[in-house]
């Protein structure tokens, strides 16, 4: 089987495990099919996902004029705090800006490597606990909008962290947490103006993820450095693929690289 196509961040969908899925133009992958079998990956080309040139890849997938440009790389994407849509104020295009910072957002507790707090848009989970491989997770505030979530996280991360290490959550170095217990710890800590949309009923998320078998010690494939590999593939967390060796891939880290692959 072969495919040639722009990466873009795996699709997902909840199961036992979770299915994964790579789509390219003309054709999908199911992910979960060629467990334990080689796949080939071989870098081709960059083509960044808003302009479609042929420029290297700068940070998200877009090169680097499109991504000081295009209103979805906005520095409130990853500073929620940030967003202005509410005070209808424009960064870089109030109609985008609107259509999705004033939606419902969640503000989480997700256990990848560590207990790490998040925001995300409501529609956006369970998929964006998937994406950073947590194996549980639990939601702490549901917002209006995305302002009132960011400064609820920028509070809590005073009291709880906000990162993921990847390379434990790879090998699979993860404790289970009473995510419950946190949650009722941290509500001392939401800002005034977010406390009424605690939420104190739902119960923990988990999460199966479909690896074969997890490494003692990882290595990243950059394709820049090393654009041609072959591996038998072990599993899949997160947005990495996990070969036998030990060679991870991230999917998502690899956003408008156009690849050829084969699965031998």
């Amino acid at each position: 089987m072969q495919y040639e196509g722009v990466l873009r961040k795996m699709k997902s969908e909840v199961g036992h495990p979770i299915q994964y899925y790579l789509l390219f133009e003309d054709d999908f992958l199911n992910v979960n099919q060629v467990l334990n079998r080689a796949l080939s990956i071989r870098f081709i080309k960059y083509q960044c996902l808003n302009c479609g040139e042929d420029r290297p890849v700068y940070r998200q997938g877009f090169c680097k004029n499109c991504f000081f440009d295009i209103p979805s790389a906005g520095d409130w994407i990853m500073r929620p705090e940030l967003s202005t849509a509410h005070l209808d104020k424009e960064d870089r295009d109030l109609e985008y800006e609107k259509k999705v910072q004033l939606t419902p957002h969640i503000v989480y507790l997700a256990n990848s490597s560590n207990i790490k707090v998040g925001v995300t848009r409501k529609s956006q989970i369970p998929t964006r606990w998937i994406d950073q491989g947590a194996h549980e997770a639990i939601e702490i505030v549901e917002t209006p909008n995305r302002f009132l979530a960011g400064i609820t996280e920028v509070a809590l991360k005073d009291h709880v962290g906000d990162k993921t290490n990847w390379r434990k959550m790879l090998t699979n170095e993860v404790d289970d947490e009473d995510l419950v217990g946190w949650r009722d710890r941290l509500k001392g800590y939401i800002p005034g103006e977010a406390i009424d949309y605690f939420i104190a009923s739902r119960p923990e998320t988990h999460l199966q993820f479909p690896v074969l078998r997890y490494p003692k010690k990882v290595k990243s494939l950059n394709l820049d450095k090393t654009p041609s590999f072959s591996g038998v593939l072990k599993g899949i967390k997160g947005q990495y693929l996990i070969f036998e060796d030990g060679t991870v891939f991230n999917v998502r880290g690899n956003e408008g690289y156009f690849v050829g692959l084969e699965v031998l």
